[in-house]
């Protein structure tokens, strides 16, 4: 668990995995106290060169809010949706927040979306209202919805298609927890590509809120422990620029959201399939 930018708590004796077991577990609200007891004894270690993968374990489903924020639909050309837009992403296309992100064989319009993750803390089905949403929430985290636009909305209506290619998901560093993010719909969102900002929002122009998401979710599915929800994203996305801007392969994408910190991915082509 990371305490700082440059220093870590290690759990590893006391958690398996941050995992749908864990979540459901809730030893989460024990570990803050655990940390701090570990950081007086001096039982930190510098983060150095080691990677760290998602502060999640691959979870049950990834869930992702389209068109979320009125200024990335006014940039897209889309009516503001009337109810929350639905699709999902594979599991397997979470990776660390560090981690390169790989533009698919054939991909021409591999695009990128800064975005608030939920992490859900426990099983949550036909949630009474958002006050049991909100207690449903174990965290949030900053996530890359990285996109393929042409895949997403030419290739028979189905996003899916667009949004589950390996290395699509990156999520980290951080899964804070809701009393350290403090007002969720006031954070500031950012991203930028090689150096150019190209996503700058806040989370005040997000549309549906993350307590009215996990509600309204809850209503169509179950949401289990260790779920991800991506709530949407603020303009500034490739596909929404004039002329349009896409990733190919050996850019660098840094974003952040306040008090959730940041990433950097290199973005790599994906080598091309082998031939017989």
């Amino acid at each position: 668990m990371l305490v700082e930018d440059d220093t870590f708590v290690d759990l590893s004796d006391v958690v398996d995995d941050f995992d749908e077991k864990f979540f459901g577990s809730g030893i989460l609200a024990s570990l803050p106290d655990l940390v701090a007891q570990r950081v007086a004894e001096g039982r930190t270690e510098p983060v150095g060169e080691r990677r760290f993968g998602a502060p999640i374990a691959r979870p049950h489903q990834i869930l992702c809010i389209g068109l979320n924020y009125s200024d990335h639909a006014a940039e897209t050309g889309q009516a503001v949706p009337s109810e929350p837009i639905l699709f999902t992403k594979s599991p397997n296309t979470l990776i660390g927040p560090n981690d390169d992100v790989l533009v698919p064989p054939g991909s021409q319009k591999t695009d990128w979306e800064v975005e608030l993750g939920i992490v859900i803390g426990t099983r949550a089905s036909y949630l009474a209202d958002e006050t049991a949403a909100e207690s449903a929430i174990a965290g949030y985290v900053l996530v890359n919805d990285v996109s393929e636009r042409g895949w997403q909305l030419e290739r028979g209506g189905q996003w899916s298609k667009g949004k589950s290619a390996p290395t699509f998901n990156p999520a980290g560093p951080f899964l804070v927890t809701p009393d350290e993010v403090g007002d969720v719909l006031d954070l500031d969102m950012w991203l930028d590509v090689d150096g150019t900002r190209r996503q700058n929002g806040s989370t005040s122009t997000m549309i549906f809120s993350p307590a009215f998401i996990v509600h309204y979710l809850s209503q169509f599915l179950a949401l289990e422990p260790g779920d991800l929800i991506n709530t949407g994203t603020p303009p500034g996305v490739g596909m929404g620029l004039s002329p349009q801007v896409f990733l190919h392969g050996g850019e660098t994408m840094t974003l952040g959201i306040t008090r959730l910190g940041t990433q950097t991915q290199h973005v790599l082509a994906h080598p091309a399939p082998a031939t017989r």
